[in-house]
């Protein structure tokens, strides 16, 4: 299993996301966050299982939520790009991308 990094964009935004779950119904925002997790170290357990996506990043669904998580593998870890909506703004974290290169 690969080290997982969020870059802190990407961090920051998963965590409003918790919040705005939990403000709409107690423990929402939990079970969005464990689904995350969950998403997270299957591409970390299994790189190559998300869907190709732009800009040679990866794309895994978030089980029961409209998100997507964004990544990157490397040799030894995961790079975290965004935790996005799959309805809104397309790509809007792209430019996130830069950061690495």
């Amino acid at each position: 299993m690969k080290r997982i990094e969020f870059i802190s964009v990407a961090r920051e935004e998963f965590l409003a996301e918790v919040a705005y779950y939990n403000s709409v119904q107690a423990g929402l925002g939990l079970r969005f966050s464990i689904a995350v997790e969950k998403a997270t170290m299957l591409a970390s357990e299994f790189p190559d299982i998300g869907s190709a996506s732009a800009f040679g990043t990866r794309r895994v669904i978030v089980k029961d939520f409209p998100f997507s998580v964004i990544y990157k593998s490397f040799s030894d870890h995961l790079v975290i790009f965004a935790v996005a909506h799959q309805s809104r703004r397309p790509r809007y974290w792209s430019s996130r991308i830069n950061e690495l290169r």
